[in-house]
């Protein structure tokens, strides 16, 4: 005789062991965002390059939303046009897993997240 409740219990843990164990479901859905890095001091103008590898942040992007698979809380977000210039600005919240950017931004921008000395910068396509 086959005890099939708790056979039913340990496929069930099994299953919320891995639902626990795979990284956030968006970095295999959508696309990811490359970043690269840099000191950031708005006071020097000529940038600089960590001493040590910092790793950048998860991030993915669908249609104009932002998905954060690596916390990114207080940073500050910056999208620029070609010209450098600053088009949208803000501060992520704490906690937050998804910011959705405006939707009359659209074609290539540099994609900016500041935390504390260290700039991470991209590109991002919006349709």
């Amino acid at each position: 005789m086959t005890n099939k409740p708790s056979s039913i219990y340990a496929i069930t843990i099994i299953f919320v062991s891995l639902a626990y164990s795979l990284p956030n479901y968006s970095a295999l859905l959508f696309e990811p965002v490359p970043f690269q890095v840099t000191i950031y001091d708005p006071t020097n103008q000529n940038g600089g390059c960590p001493k040590k590898p910092i790793l950048p942040p998860t991030i993915s992007l669908d249609d104009h939303t932002l998905y954060f698979d690596t916390p990114c809380d207080g940073c500050t977000l910056n999208i620029v046009d070609s010209n450098d210039t600053v088009v949208y600005t803000t501060v992520i919240p704490t906690g937050a897993t998804s910011l959705v950017l405006p939707a009359t931004l659209s074609g290539k921008y540099g994609l900016q997240i500041i935390s504390g000395n260290y700039l991470f910068y991209g590109t991002i396509d919006l349709p």
